[in-house]
């Protein structure tokens, strides 16, 4: 079954995480009420994973979009994209079985990101981890001698 993904909304705020110039770091889509195959954006803001998990239900499922600076030292700072499929542990089985399918309309949608980063829980999300995912997909370490990865 396809996804409706058409709401204008979904692109914009996509869009406005990726925007340098916007201070909107992360999104959330799910699904409608009572339309499980229409895709809505369920919440935005700039708080960064902190603020994101808070939005996390375990009833829940979507699609997160998370902008996170890194760096390996003072002078390289550089800005990743991390794509967060979000399955709650009280979701239900048909459900759960939809995503798979349906993931692949959402990365039309959500084209560019460096990591994927599935969780079920919000102790899942924790920065530490996410960030040393993204160094690992970054390929060189420069900061060999005071990282652990």
């Amino acid at each position: 079954m396809s996804l409706n993904v058409s709401d204008p909304a979904i692109a914009d705020t996509y869009e406005d995480v990726r925007n340098d110039k916007s201070e909107t770091n992360w999104a959330f889509f799910d699904f409608a009420d009572g339309k499980p195959d229409r895709l809505q954006v369920a919440g935005s803001g700039n708080g960064g994973l902190d603020e994101f998990t808070k939005q996390l239900k375990a009833n829940v499922a979507g699609w997160g979009y998370l902008r996170m600076n890194m760096s390996n030292d003072e002078y390289s700072q550089r800005v990743k994209f991390v794509l967060v499929p979000w399955c709650g542990d009280e979701v239900g089985v048909m459900r759960k079985a939809k995503l798979s399918i349906q993931i692949s309309e959402v990365k039309n949608i959500l084209r560019n990101y460096h990591i994927e980063f599935p969780a079920s829980h919000t102790h899942d999300l924790k920065e530490d981890e996410v960030m040393t995912k993204l160094r690992r997909a970054g390929g060189a370490n420069y900061d060999r001698q005071s990282s652990n990865y």
